[in-house]
Order: C-alpha cells, then sequence, then structure tokens
C-alpha cells in the first residue's frame, strides 16, 4: 500500500505508469479516443493506487422528509436525519468510507462529496456517474477519502441542495501541522424552504427571466423583493450583482439570529474554525467581532498563513481559520452579500450579555480577502510543468433571459457528454474562465484540485467575477467524467455546466 504522506493525497493517480493505464483502458474494452465510462476497469486501477489506511468507517444516510425549528418556526422540509445541519462525518484521511444513501423521499436523490478526489462511479451525478437513487431505495457509496481538510456533502439532483440535506465530512491529517485547542465547524445557509415556498416554486420563477433594467432599490435604499427575485442586491466585493433570489432567513448551523447557535471556549483558547458555505444564491463575508483571523486553508488546502479581519465564500467555497479568543462574548456574523441581511452565532469565554441578532462588527468592512489573493502553501503547489491541453470555459448568459450556460451551451442532462472538455489521463490541463455575464459565478470542478495562476491557491470551487478571466491548471489524474458548474443552484440547473471527460 503506497505511503501516506500530503502530496500522495492529492497526486496519487498520476503514479501510475502509461503501461498500467493502457492495460486498464484494454480490460475495459474502450478503443482509443472513446470517453471513459465511470465503471471503466481504469477508474479502478487508479482507485487502487491511492494512499489507505485499510481502516473502512461506514455511515448510513437517511434522506426523508422532516421538520425543523428554526427559531421559533417549524418548518417541513427535507433534511439528512434530525439535525441540521446533518451530522458530521469524520475521517482520516486515507480511511475508505462506505455511507449508505438511504433515500426516503418522495423523490429520486444522490450524494456528492464535494471537494474529495474519489473514484468518478461514486461522484454521485446522476445521468453522469450513476444512476439517480429512486424513492425508497438505498445506495452505498465506497472509496478512499485521500484528500484531508473541510469539505461537505450534498445532493446533486434537481435543488435538493437548497433544502437542508448538506453536511460536513472532515477529513483529518494524520500529520497535522496546525496547533489548535478548540475546533468548530460552522456552515452558512440561506434558507426559504417551507417558509417561501419551495427552491423548485423559486426555480420555475426564476426560468422566465427578468429585466436587470428594471432594477431597483427598496424604500431605504436597499434590495427589494419582488415574489422570489431579490432586486438591487448589489455588491463591489462581488462586482456588482450580488444575487437574484430572496431568502428569507440566513442560518449559521441551522439556526437564525433570533436564536443562535453559542460556541464555548476558555479566554486564550486557540480555535481552528472551519467555514463551509452550503447556500443557494449567497456569498458570505464572515468575521468575528472584536478579533481578527488567520486564514491557514481554502477548500481543504493549506495555503501560506494570512493574517485579515473577514473572508469571503461564495456557495461551495471552504475556509479554515485560527482565531485566539479574548475574554467575553463576541458575535460571528456571516453578511449575506449585498443582501442587507446577516446571520449570527455566538462565541463565550465569558460572562456578559449575548449581542443582538442584527449586530454589525466593524470587522466586516475592514480587510477582507478574496481566494485569489492567497498564495499555496509549498507542500500543495503543482510542480511547474507547461499544459499540454487548454480549455476555454466561458461563463455567458443573463438574468433577462435566464439563461446560464457555458460557452453558450446549456447542459443537457439526456446528452451530458455533448461538448465536453476532453483531456487525458496525465496531462497538465489548463482552463482559462472568462466571464462575459454581469453576474459572478462560483465554479466548481468534481473530482480534481486546481491552482490558481502560477503559485495561488489549491482549490476547487472559485469566484470568477464579472469580465474576469481566471486561468487555473490541473493534472488530470482520476480518469472519468467530472462536471464543472457554477454552484449557484439556479445557475446549474438552468444550463450553466459542462464536462470534463478522460479519453481513453
Amino acid at each position: 500500500m503506497p505511503e501516506i504522506n500530503r502530496r500522495s493525497f492529492i497526486g496519487g493517480g498520476i503514479a501510475l505508469s502509461g503501461l498500467g493505464l493502457l492495460a486498464a483502458c484494454g480490460k475495459s474494452g474502450a478503443s482509443s479516443g472513446a470517453l471513459v465510462k465511470p465503471t471503466d476497469a481504469i477508474v479502478d486501477a487508479v482507485e487502487k493506487e491511492r494512499a489507505g489506511t485499510g481502516k473502512v468507517r461506514k455511515f448510513t444516510l437517511r434522506a426523508a422528509e422532516t421538520e425543523f425549528d428554526l427559531g421559533g418556526r417549524t418548518v417541513r422540509t427535507w433534511g439528512y436525519g434530525d439535525e441540521l445541519p446533518g451530522k458530521e462525518l469524520r475521517l482520516t484521511a486515507g480511511d475508505t468510507i462506505e455511507a449508505t444513501l438511504e433515500n426516503r423521499l418522495p423523490e429520486e436523490s444522490s450524494v456528492h462529496w464535494h471537494g474529495l478526489a474519489m473514484r468518478n462511479d461514486m461522484d454521485g451525478v446522476p445521468h453522469v456517474t450513476q444512476d439517480p437513487v429512486k424513492a425508497g431505495k438505498d445506495f452505498t457509496y465506497r472509496f478512499i477519502v485521500d484528500t484531508p481538510g473541510t469539505h461537505w456533502f450534498h445532493p446533486h439532483t434537481g435543488t435538493q441542495i437548497d433544502r437542508g440535506l448538506y453536511a460536513p465530512i472532515i477529513v483529518d491529517d494524520p500529520r497535522e501541522p496546525l496547533s489548535y485547542d478548540e475546533e468548530w465547524t460552522v456552515m452558512l445557509d440561506d434558507w426559504l424552504d417551507g417558509v417561501d415556498g419551495t427552491p423548485d416554486d423559486v426555480l420555475e420563477e426564476v426560468r422566465g427571466g427578468m429585466d436587470h433594467g428594471a432594477h431597483g432599490m427598496g424604500d431605504g435604499g436597499g434590495p427589494m423583493r419582488m415574489g422570489s427575485m431579490l432586486m438591487g442586491a448589489t455588491s463591489d466585493l462581488l462586482g456588482g450583482d450580488a444575487g437574484d433570489v430572496f431568502y428569507p432567513m440566513h442560518l449559521i448551523n441551522g439556526r437564525p439570529g433570533n436564536d443562535p447557535r453559542t460556541f464555548k471556549a476558555e479566554p486564550g483558547a486557540r480555535v481552528r474554525i472551519r467555514l463551509v458555505n452550503a447556500g443557494g444564491d449567497t456569498a458570505y463575508r464572515v468575521a468575528l467581532g472584536g478579533h481578527r483571523m488567520t486564514v491557514t486553508h481554502t477548500d481543504g488546502h493549506p495555503v501560506e498563513h494570512r493574517e485579515v479581519d473577514a473572508v469571503l465564500l461564495g456557495m461551495g467555497e471552504r475556509y479554515d481559520v485560527l482565531v485566539t479568543l479574548d475574554d467575553g462574548v463576541f458575535p460571528l456574523v456571516a453578511l449575506a452579500e449585498g443582501k442587507d441581511e446577516t446571520a449570527l452565532a455566538v462565541v463565550r469565554t465569558g460572562s456578559g450579555r449575548a449581542p443582538g441578532e442584527k449586530v454589525r462588527p466593524d470587522e466586516l468592512d475592514g480587510e477582507v480577502v478574496h481566494s485569489t489573493e492567497l498564495t499555496a502553501d509549498p507542500s500543495v503547489r503543482l510542480e511547474k510543468r507547461k499544459p499540454e491541453v487548454r480549455h476555454e470555459v466561458e461563463l455567458t448568459g443573463s438574468m433577462a433571459a435566464y439563461d446560464w450556460a457555458i460557452n453558450g451551451r446549456r447542459f443537457d442532462h439526456g446528452k451530458p457528454t455533448e461538448g465536453a472538455f476532453k483531456v487525458e489521463q496525465g496531462q497538465r490541463v489548463r482552463v482559462v474562465f472568462t466571464n462575459s455575464t454581469e453576474m459572478w459565478h462560483p465554479m466548481h470542478l468534481h473530482g480534481h484540485t486546481f491552482q490558481v495562476g502560477s503559485k495561488g491557491p489549491r482549490k476547487d470551487t472559485l469566484i470568477v467575477l464579472p469580465g474576469e478571466t481566471v486561468e487555473v491548471d490541473f493534472d488530470a489524474d482520476n480518469p472519468g467524467r467530472w462536471l464543472v458548474h457554477c454552484h449557484n443552484i439556479y445557475h446549474g440547473e438552468v444550463g450553466m455546466m459542462g464536462l470534463v471527460a478522460y479519453t481513453s
């Protein structure tokens, strides 16, 4: 079994020899130039090369209709069990996960393991990597988890992610270099299900589009609601339009600001806070009142440490930060960027009154970091190498027509390989994201992490601002068929998706 170290986690697949790969392709029956299927032998061959501990961790995920109390209001929704977020899964890098989805929802579902470079047939994308799990049926996901860090899981079926179907998966690094006393996983979410209809209702409404020229302000000069739409939500940090869906609640770990979660620790405790944005249409600017924070990771990968006042998370992004806590009671606030709303949790290390739900600490207006301003830690930087293949990924569409797409092509779930971006095992791949729209997009690549620029952070989800071009590189070391898409759930569902497909 291969030795476990940080670099083996993120590049183990390339260690396979060319002869071995050809042999694997031959066994699958694939001809030269054919697209690799999730069930082809090469997928299994790469899985066997992953560094593993031999330990199997078993979990059950029961997806069903349920009720949650959101600050005194009971909502009917869908969730994994009776917790919001769902119960955290915890493993050590190299463990094998065996997670059984028990689908007790009224429709088919799946589980996508966001941020993990698992084998292709376990990626959880219906009609791309697996058949959907039908209502009343079970499906067991089994793969080696070799990507340490802060990750999460959610369905990849319709708008289900915008309900209560999400939870963190934390993968411990057996050689963790950070030193801290406490840990706190914080999941951010914009919420409407059971309060203002359902996400499916919203999708049906936004499909009709809207005229950006009609964007107006409310009487107080802020965003204005029109049905499920939100007009006039703007942010300089996001390059203009911040989001277009109205959410009546913003949550931290399943609680609104009038009933916040409280994290308790001793004064002087050094705390690792793992931040995850599980929202559907909202970026969050996060700060801890009275403190600066040191960014240590983004999307599970270490960066050169940087001290800031606040961090900005697009949907799907994660940040790990270290904070040394003062004595007292402090607000952890997630500002819904451009939407003039906040989510709140409380940090308590001593006596004192809890902050009110509308508190906005000064740190929110201090130094805010964009992920592209960070530098990858040397342990996870890609080795210098010229790309063998380059793919242009233009983000297209508008709110007026709600015709979000990639390179002008709206993704067809019935024909997912049409227009695929083709790569070969072992290649260095350059992807050029060009945002030709007037709105920002958090772009997520399944099954891989890419490096931003020559020494930027290793990530799987990246904010691409309007009018911006960002180049990223990744090593094609995980064969199969992998989505690349906008993690705004409504943009993705109407067509802003593509496929990175390996050829044999």
